[in-house]
């Protein structure tokens, strides 16, 4: 656990260059003493370490000075090497970046952890992309990221879903998400949320304060639930076998989870989420016999219909 602690602190000090004994505590959770304790263990290993006085003083490393001992174990070398797996950095117009951060890491690390890490980096394969979807063509998405990282504003002609379809705007690009291999752009006024393959032209603007309090994560979360409650406005009371459950995907299988019971012949019951009655049945077609809709009476009434009309077609035997 010290010796741990010893090579955190030498990368703590090569990254931040300077920091207090308060400082080194606190990031590393011991008591200002213990670090007072492997400051002089660090002196006694050789590592070229000074103590300057003062309001602006602290620790730090003799200049120039870096240590290749990383710190890594195994599993986060295996967790660093797996993440530089190309995708979206190469989207981003970052692959030589990462290419070269990768021999860097790599260089840095014991042979035995780069052998391994790299047996199990061979073995996986990230693909975001759904099935039956096509690769798009993403021609701005490298300037919008980089107006993004360098907070610039964009004009930009922009194809949305309804009239007029195409439309002029100038935004604040505030953050980028991957969302299920769809790249959007979160900007201000607003925030709004833009499809990156929708804009038709980009122009670079002025630069622009992005706001401090901003969260991307915290707002993307909570578009999602606001997203998804706009459009799951009403719900069907549904039965459905085994094989019905296991077909159940995203909001309606997490909908499943928390309101289904088992009846006696194995079945579950359960309230699902749905948009609308003609969106209920394109989704619920496919399971064939293994729902039934109990309500709405519409929807159930619906599927009848469309499962006579199948019924009469076969039976023609055209």
């Amino acid at each position: 656990m010290k010796s741990s602690r010893l090579i955190s602190i030498v990368l703590l000090l090569q990254a931040k260059e300077r920091m207090t004994a308060d400082e080194l505590a606190e990031e590393l959770e011991v008591s200002v003493r213990t670090i007072y304790r492997d400051i002089d263990s660090l002196h006694a290993a050789g590592i070229p370490l000074y103590a300057e006085a003062g309001h602006f003083g602290g620790y730090r490393l003799v200049g120039g000075y870096r240590t290749r001992l990383t710190g890594l174990n195994t599993g986060e070398a295996e967790a660093l090497l797996l993440s530089s797996i190309t995708g979206p950095a190469t989207d981003l117009g970052l692959g030589p970046a990462l290419a070269a951060a990768q021999l860097k890491l790599e260089a840095a690390l014991p042979p035995d952890v780069v052998a391994q890490a790299s047996r199990m980096r061979s073995k996986f394969h990230f693909d975001p992309v759904g099935w039956y979807t096509e690769l798009d063509d993403i021609p701005h998405l490298a300037q919008v990221a980089d107006a993004v990282w360098q907070s610039r504003s964009l004009n930009v002609l922009y194809r949305r879903w309804r009239e007029p379809q195409e439309v002029r705007r100038r935004i604040d690009p505030w953050g980028l998400v991957l969302k299920a291999g769809t790249w959007y752009v979160v900007a201000g006024p607003g925030p709004r949320t833009y499809r990156v393959d929708q804009i038709l032209e980009l122009a670079i603007d002025d630069p622009f304060t992005p706001p401090e309090a901003f969260d991307l994560p915290e707002f993307w979360r909570r578009n999602q639930e606001q997203f998804l409650a706009r459009i799951y406005q009403d719900e069907a009371v549904v039965r459905l076998s085994a094989d019905g459950v296991a077909h159940l995907s995203g909001a309606l299988a997490r909908a499943c989870a928390a309101t289904g019971t088992e009846e006696p012949d194995g079945w579950i019951q359960a309230r699902l989420p749905i948009e609308s009655v003609e969106d209920a049945l394109r989704e619920f077609l496919p399971l064939g016999a293994d729902i039934e809709v109990l309500e709405p009476n519409d929807l159930r009434a619906r599927l009848t219909e469309t499962a006579r009309a199948l019924s009469t077609l076969y039976a023609s035997g055209r």
